[in-house]
């Protein structure tokens, strides 16, 4: 799998008529490694599922249409504000508050959507895997809580 820093990639894996659509930002992308993988050649790549593809469409998007990424700082603040929205539709879709007319349109989906978009942003930019950090993460929480929640009377 290769890393994707500041739009640089260790490699192309474009082929066929598809290349076309890159160079036109109005043109639904999907990441072209679907195209070009077949479902057990893309789930031996390092890290787990989709999680590198999304990088790799991240990073294909900013090239594309974003010119470059946005400082490590400024992605930050980026962050904060996504979760702040998605706070505020939990907190009044969900919790007690009263939910705003002006709100009672706003997609909790692109939201997070928009949060993860920022966090793949920030691990392209930090040269972070985040697949392969996925399936160690969930491999330490398997282990951790094997037994764990099972046993616990609140969630029942």
């Amino acid at each position: 799998m290769a890393l994707y820093r500041n739009g640089h990639k260790a490699h192309e894996e474009k082929t066929g008529d598809h290349d076309n659509n890159l160079k036109d930002p109005f043109v639904p992308f999907v990441s072209f490694a679907v195209w070009n993988k077949t479902k057990s050649e893309m789930t031996t790549t390092s890290g787990s599922g989709p999680v590198p593809l999304l990088q790799h469409e991240v990073d294909e998007w900013i090239q594309r249409v974003g010119v470059r990424y946005f400082s490590e700082l400024t992605n930050m603040a980026i962050l904060a504000e996504e979760v702040g929205e998605v706070g505020r539709i939990m907190a009044r879709r969900y919790g007690e508050q009263s939910e705003k007319e002006s709100d009672k349109g706003l997609d909790l989906g692109e939201e997070l959507a928009d949060v993860l978009f920022v966090v793949l942003c920030l691990a392209n930019q930090t040269g972070t895997d985040l697949g392969a950090a996925w399936a160690k993460k969930m491999e330490a929480r398997t282990r951790r809580d094997a037994d764990r929640h099972g046993g616990n009377p609140k969630l029942k």
